[in-house]
């Protein structure tokens, strides 16, 4: 987790975030140890705004991998560590199971690591699913 942590803060440098002035950096590895990153992108019309965590699991579909073991995110401006917003948790959840493992925080030694089972105890809608 730390070598994620470690990409996700260098990944959040490249946020575009001049609404916000809050640069999110996120690191993905997959179940076979690929990592992908992203940064959140923001626009004026804050709807069409994406997530770190987002484009880092878009990134990874759009070459084939769907299924995520761990995930860092790093909020630098940020106090306190800022957990992922609801419709992260849910596109994660799309993607990996209640064992996967997080990391977020605003430097190495500010974070919390738990799993998305915690932060997401009452996923839904996987009756929809074909896993």
């Amino acid at each position: 987790m730390t070598q994620l942590f470690t990409k996700a803060l260098k990944i959040a440098n490249k946020a575009y975030a001049p609404y916000s002035k809050f640069s999110v950096g996120a690191a993905l590895q997959t179940e076979d140890g690929t990592i992908f990153t992203g940064c959140n992108v923001e626009n004026r019309s804050f709807g069409a705004t994406n997530c770190a965590e987002r484009t880092a699991v878009y990134k990874a579909v759009s070459e084939g991998y769907t299924k995520f073991v761990a995930i860092a995110i790093a909020t630098p401006n940020a106090d306190y560590p800022v957990a992922p917003c609801g419709i992260c948790r849910q596109v994660l959840s799309e993607f990996a199971d209640e064992k996967m493992k997080i990391r977020f925080g605003c430097n190495e030694n500010n974070f919390i690591e738990t799993t998305l089972g915690q932060l997401y105890p009452f996923d839904s809608l996987h009756e929809l699913s074909n896993r």
